[in-house]
């Protein structure tokens, strides 16, 4: 029956894909929305029966070890796609230092400001203020890189220099949040042990030296010499890399997917090879795997989220994501020298949070740091403020003073 179920999740997500796709979001949205609505609040509200039948404790399970490699497979698939762009322009790369600062450094300030209250009123039990805190404050600063980069492709806009300077300052926000979420997940386990801290972190920061300056290079060189008879064990290497990598930095505290985003990371930028883990890992890892990811994501939401002040709260998380991605992308670019209406779009592109924040927001769920309540708020909130991203460019573009004709002068 198992299988039978994953049809079902796969035919919703890919349905909802195509819906969302019609009116101008990229498809993986409407995938999170469909995890959305096979959930409690909506297929389980009206369909109470069917849903229990779907998702019985013993395919619950089952469907977590499928969400959990399809997560890893994407994350690995992520990191190996993980590049800057060219420079076009003098001081392009300061620019995107600026905009990637701007638009980490204001959501996250914001975050830490209303944790307190989140805390009080959502936190678990036993979950530590600091972990709790660091992890609100990291869930504001993501962008989403891959949707993202899907949204600039389909609009044209990649190869704008506002485009290519979104995209890289997305790239460098998810690498910042990737390590604060790394800083966060260790911090859950110490009990005020801060020299276990230290120890995990000196062991994360040997590991990424070590993938970076020991293994590539090798990597590199592996796959330069493999002859065309033995190229056949290349994705089974690769896979297995990256699963040992997210069993090493599980051991040191950290998720599993950090693991294989950095293993990814570490591979040369040879465009055959990601070609490959595009055709062979990312389209299974997202027409399979993920849209388990997506149901769970739906089951672990709950109405419970808006009694009493949680109406008030899902306003206030929805505000503080909105302003601070928007005002602090748009403050670095302003910054930056771009024009007005420019750095406002920039700030609207680093809005998007998409599948990233939701992966990190299950990272969250996992450790305990948050509850069903506090991951429905957050749910809603990636959702909003990536569906907005699109209207907000059309209504942008609609404000641009219209071209003069010649003579009118």
């Amino acid at each position: 029956m198992l299988f039978l179920h994953i049809v079902f999740i796969i035919f919703t997500a890919k349905t909802a894909g195509a819906v969302l796709k019609k009116f101008g979001q990229p498809e993986v949205v409407g995938e999170m929305i469909a995890g959305f609505l096979l959930g409690p609040l909506v297929l389980g509200y009206f369909y109470p029966g069917l849903q229990h039948a779907l998702f019985q404790g013993d395919t619950t399970a089952q469907l977590k070890v499928l969400s959990d490699l399809g997560i890893l497979l994407f994350m690995f698939v992520v990191g190996a796609e993980f590049r800057l762009p060219e420079r076009r322009q003098a001081g392009a790369h300061g620019n995107v230092l600026l905009v990637a600062a701007c638009s980490i450094a204001l959501p996250f300030a914001l975050g830490i400001a209303i944790a307190p209250l989140l805390y009080d009123a959502f936190a678990p039990a036993g979950a530590p203020r600091l972990g709790f805190e660091l992890f609100i404050a990291t869930v504001f600063s993501v962008t989403a890189f891959p949707v993202l980069a899907r949204i600039l492709k389909e609009r044209q806009m990649l190869e704008s220099a506002t485009g290519a300077m979104a995209l890289m300052a997305a790239a460098l926000s998810d690498v910042c949040a990737w390590v604060l979420l790394a800083v966060t997940a260790m911090t859950l386990q110490l009990d005020s042990q801060w020299q276990v801290l230290t120890l995990r972190l000196g062991g994360l920061l040997v590991l990424c030296v070590f993938s970076f300056w020991g293994l590539r290079p090798l990597l590199r060189k592996w796959i330069a010499n493999l002859e065309p008879t033995t190229r056949i064990t290349l994705l089974p290497a690769l896979l297995c890399g990256a699963m040992i990598y997210g069993s090493i930095t599980e051991w040191l505290q950290v998720h599993a997917v950090f693991g294989a985003f950095l293993f990814g990371a570490c591979l040369p930028r040879d465009q055959r090879l990601l070609d490959m883990l595009v055709e062979r890992v990312e389209h299974m890892a997202v027409i399979v795997l993920m849209p388990s990811f997506f149901a769970l994501a739906g089951l672990n939401t709950t109405a419970t989220a808006f009694a009493g002040v949680g109406l008030g709260l899902l306003g206030l998380v929805l505000a503080v994501a909105i302003i601070g991605k928007l005002l602090g992308g748009a403050m670095g670019a302003r910054v930056a020298g771009y024009p007005m209406q420019e750095a406002i779009k920039v700030g609207i592109l680093m809005n998007a949070r998409g599948l990233m924040e939701l992966v990190v927001l299950k990272v969250g769920l996992d450790l305990g740091v948050i509850g069903k309540d506090l991951f429905t708020l957050f749910v809603i909130m990636t959702v909003v403020t990536t569906v907005m991203t699109g209207p907000l460019l059309n209504m942008l573009a609609k404000l641009r003073p219209a071209p003069q004709p010649l003579g009118s002068r």
